[in-house]
């Protein structure tokens, strides 16, 4: 399954700069989304889409990547117009994963669960949210909430669909999943600050064990 990376906004709200290139430890947050995915078996290629709100992502992902990660040029007016433009420039026919590129907490473990997830759905489509419960306990106030069965859940920023269907509305299943890696994405100081914090914890456990 391809990947595209959504990269084309600014990030206003966090007011540092262009948001994919913003440091995490010393690392862009772009950087961990794309290692990442390099690292999840099931993913194969991997694109870039950026606007030109993200010239100097782009030039980072060119650089750093060698060319082994495609960029594609969008024209920055909507995310969907973006998303829809980067797929059909990709050439890709086949489902595959979008997602964005705050998503610092990201493992290959937890992305290989939603794709084994999505083959067995029987949908051509699948989102995944997580319980608003999630983002209050992580201090988190979501800028969009959907009622699922009476539930509140938060979209994630990750989805599957269909290439061949892209322009089209496509049926679709709300994977919902308690996991704080899905719940943290990159919006706010305090957001990147949660993320330093778990980052951290996340590698004096692994030196520990």
């Amino acid at each position: 399954m391809n990947a595209i990376i959504m990269a084309g906004g600014f990030g206003s709200r966090l007011g540092m700069g262009e948001k994919p290139c913003v440091e995490l430890l010393g690392k862009p947050l772009i950087s961990y989304v794309i290692d990442t995915l390099q690292r999840t078996e099931s993913i194969g290629d991997i694109y870039v889409a950026v606007s030109p709100a993200t010239s100097k992502t782009a030039s980072f992902v060119q650089k750093e990547y060698d060319g082994n990660i495609k960029v594609i040029p969008t024209g920055g007016g909507n995310y969907v117009g973006d998303m829809v433009y980067a797929v059909k420039a990709a050439g890709i026919k086949d489902p595959l994963l979008i997602l964005m590129a705050d998503l610092p907490l990201l493992t290959h473990e937890l992305l290989e669960k939603v794709i084994s997830e999505y083959k067995i759905c029987g949908k051509p489509a699948m989102s995944i949210f997580t319980p608003i419960s999630l983002c209050k306990s992580l201090g988190i106030r979501p800028d969009t909430v959907f009622n699922w069965d009476g539930k509140l859940i938060v979209p994630s920023g990750i989805n599957i669909l269909d290439g061949n269907d892209v322009d089209n509305e496509q049926d679709y299943i709300s994977l919902v999943l308690d996991d704080i890696e899905l719940a943290l994405n990159v919006n706010t100081a305090d957001d990147l600050q949660r993320c330093k914090d778990m980052l951290l914890e996340r590698k004096s456990g692994s030196l520990r064990n």
